[in-house]
């Protein structure tokens, strides 16, 4: 068992720091929060010498395998390049203290064993494997109308659309069925579909709606059978307001939406992960890195808007999740999405979205992004108060002398005095 104590502990869902308790790790889980003194039995005894601590980060939208900000280009790239990519982004993503993350479209079940298997340093990885796309949809990247290569003949084993790394290209109910279902099979905790336009596709527009309301009604019954949940991809208010309607669980970026859609995603429970790091991103290093300049035109349509809607979801009280969507060489910047959401929420808002909420979307609800008995033992050490001072969390890890994941030490500058009361450190 490992205690610290000579802390003050948020929680993930309390507004104040909770001072005079020492918290309790056996094994990969948090076994008590208590204010009783430390003993000899408790075992490894960590000073937090006046640390705060909280849960691990949560990062609900990121691509593992997306290693160029250009993806039609990135297709072209063999597996083990992007996977070893992948492993480099994911160990940095733990280093700056996210300790779980959610892929959503790309990322497998063999990246999920290598970082199970501990093959390298990576935070807790949930992923959907391929996202669901219609033809000519939002991951659809053949680039050119001309652009012939086979669909169907290419596609996966079980007889679906054209495939790439991050994505699949389906049509009609049967072939979406079996692409949910092939997902599922492979190990996905939930389903992603493109149910609009995007930026970073060459082929559609940003204002496009995505798959048919049957199409939709099927990915959404499904997921439910299997007790699970389906997100998508959606920008522009009107393909927003269709898959409220249609009880789609979870929709990534939201850029576009109206008051009047805001308050239907309150009221429905439809929970929204914005995702404000990759417009930035785009915006001020795209066209250095290559963005394609069809993609950068349709940047110019969302990225003046983001926090305008942004604020007319705050205000509907949407339930909101914290998520970067950096791609290749941007992921660097991943920490700055605290400070872009800064001019809305206040540092608990942003920090709750990281951790307890994270936590909630993702179907991890009282087992991550949370400091209590029976939760995963992912604990960040801070040294200051980030409910004060947010900036402690946008330094890529600097401010974190420990960082615990599962119960095991990934990082530590701390005092950790034994049960015989001998230093180990």
């Amino acid at each position: 068992m490992t205690v610290f104590t000579n802390i003050a502990i948020f929680d993930g869902t309390s507004s104040y720091l909770k001072k005079g308790f020492n918290v309790v790790v056996s094994g990969d889980c948090i076994k008590e929060v208590t204010d009783r003194p430390p003993n000899p039995d408790d075992g490894d005894i960590i000073d937090g010498e006046g640390c705060i601590l909280m849960p691990g980060l949560i990062d609900a939208h990121i691509h593992a395998y997306a290693s160029d900000v250009n993806l039609t280009r990135g297709m072209s790239e063999p597996p083990t390049l992007y996977s070893h990519f992948a492993s480099s982004m994911l160990s940095r993503m733990l280093d700056r203290g996210f300790t779980s993350v959610r892929d959503t479209g790309g990322a497998d079940y063999g990246l999920f064993l290598a970082i199970e298997r501990g093959y390298f340093n990576a935070p807790r990885l949930f992923y959907c494997e391929k996202a669901l796309s219609m033809t000519g949809g939002h991951a659809d990247f053949r680039h050119h109308r001309h652009h012939n290569h086979n669909s169907f003949e290419d596609g996966l084993c079980c007889g679906c659309g054209s495939v790439n790394h991050l994505g699949i290209v389906v049509d009609g109910i049967p072939q979406v069925l079996r692409a949910v279902r092939e997902n599922l099979r492979r190990g996905s905790s939930f389903i992603k579909f493109m149910g609009s336009g995007g930026i970073s596709s060459p082929a559609d527009s940003v204002s496009s709606i995505q798959f048919s309301d049957p199409e939709v009604r099927a990915i959404v019954e499904e997921v439910e059978r299997h007790e699970l949940y389906c997100t998508a991809h959606i920008h522009p208010d009107r393909a927003l307001k269709r898959a409220i309607n249609l009880g789609v669980h979870c929709i990534e970026h939201g850029t576009l939406i109206e008051p009047e859609t805001a308050r239907m995603a309150a009221d429905r429970g439809t929970n929204i992960v914005p995702t404000l790091a990759i417009i930035a991103g785009l915006g001020s290093e795209g066209e250095k890195l290559g963005y394609p300049p069809e993609s950068l035109k349709k940047l110019e349509e969302i990225k003046d808007k983001a926090l305008t809607h942004l604020q007319f979801m705050k205000t509907a009280g949407v339930r909101l999740g914290f998520g970067t969507d950096l791609l290749g060489k941007l992921e660097y910047l991943q920490c700055t999405e605290f400070t872009l959401r800064s001019s809305i929420f206040s540092n608990f808002e942003i920090l709750h979205q990281a951790t307890a909420m994270n936590a909630e979307i993702i179907g991890q609800k009282d087992k991550l992004g949370v400091i209590k008995p029976g939760a995963y033992a992912d604990i960040l050490l801070v040294n200051g108060n980030p409910l004060d001072d947010l900036n402690l969390c946008t330094a890529d890890g600097a401010n974190f002398p420990l960082i615990m994941k599962s119960g095991k030490i990934h990082k530590s500058t701390l005092r950790v005095v034994g049960g015989n009361g001998e230093r180990l450190d």
